[in-house]
């Protein structure tokens, strides 16, 4: 029996006054890294924010490793971390005591969360910062924080809503050398991104969606097939009438 995928959505439906997700169906496989782009106000964040919980669907169904996340929500958050475009941190912590918080919400043991966490901080070269308060630090070094809390209990799901904003080029680098290690140790990554370049260079597979609906999907060749040689950024202008 196949295992099943990472992620499935069928038919998933939310309006707010008019549809801002429309009968999506989307399959993102374990162990892939999966691009989700599309123009402002396609339903991308709308879609992430329903399959991290955040949101109640209208009309759908939302699998996570094959469980029912309607069903039994919290074994199917368990298996996930969500990151927002804007994550909060607490200004008083430090980095390692906002990891020992997070890691406890988990019900990991501090003693089993601290060679993770310092190993995190070190990758993401927030070590030196260790034991400065969160509320100096700049907002490349908020956003690396915040990835290192959506890792530390090691998700089987991370997914994040466009994560490389405001980073410089440096900061970006550490974020995508994490992402990509996440993935080679067997982990799956859903990522929005108006850095298109990025979608790119890292995702084994890019979806993209319009006024909530999936309208392309496929790798990069794939979905070179009508235009040989087009650049990703081309195709995307022209699949959503961008240009």
């Amino acid at each position: 029996m196949l295992d099943p995928p990472a992620l499935a959505l069928t038919g998933l439906g939310k309006s707010f006054g008019r549809p801002a997700v429309d009968g999506l169906d989307l399959t993102v496989a374990r162990g892939e890294f999966y691009a989700l782009l599309g123009p402002n106000g396609a339903g991308k964040t709308t879609t992430l924010r329903m399959v991290a919980g955040l949101l109640a669907p209208d009309a759908g169904r939302i699998e996570v490793l094959g469980i029912d996340l309607a069903v039994d929500p919290q074994a199917a958050k368990r298996r996930i971390a969500y990151l927002p475009d804007e994550p909060m941190l607490y200004g008083k912590l430090k980095p390692t005591e906002y990891l020992e918080f997070v890691a406890g919400l988990w019900g990991i043991d501090g003693r089993a969360a601290e060679p993770r966490a310092r190993a995190l901080l070190a990758w993401l070269d927030l070590e030196q910062h260790a034991h400065e308060l969160t509320e100096g630090f700049s907002r490349g070094m908020k956003q690396k924080l915040a990835l290192a809390g959506a890792l530390i209990h090691e998700p089987e799901l991370l997914i994040l809503d466009e994560p490389l904003t405001g980073l410089d080029a440096g900061a970006a680098r550490q974020v995508k050398d994490l992402l990509l290690s996440h993935v080679a140790a067997g982990g799956t990554v859903i990522l929005t991104t108006h850095i298109l370049e990025v979608a790119e260079r890292l995702a084994q597979r890019i979806g993209i969606i319009q006024q909530g609906r999936l309208i392309a999907q496929g790798t990069l060749d794939e979905l070179r097939v009508a235009t040989p040689g087009a650049t990703l950024e081309d195709m995307f202008l022209r699949l959503t009438g961008a240009a």
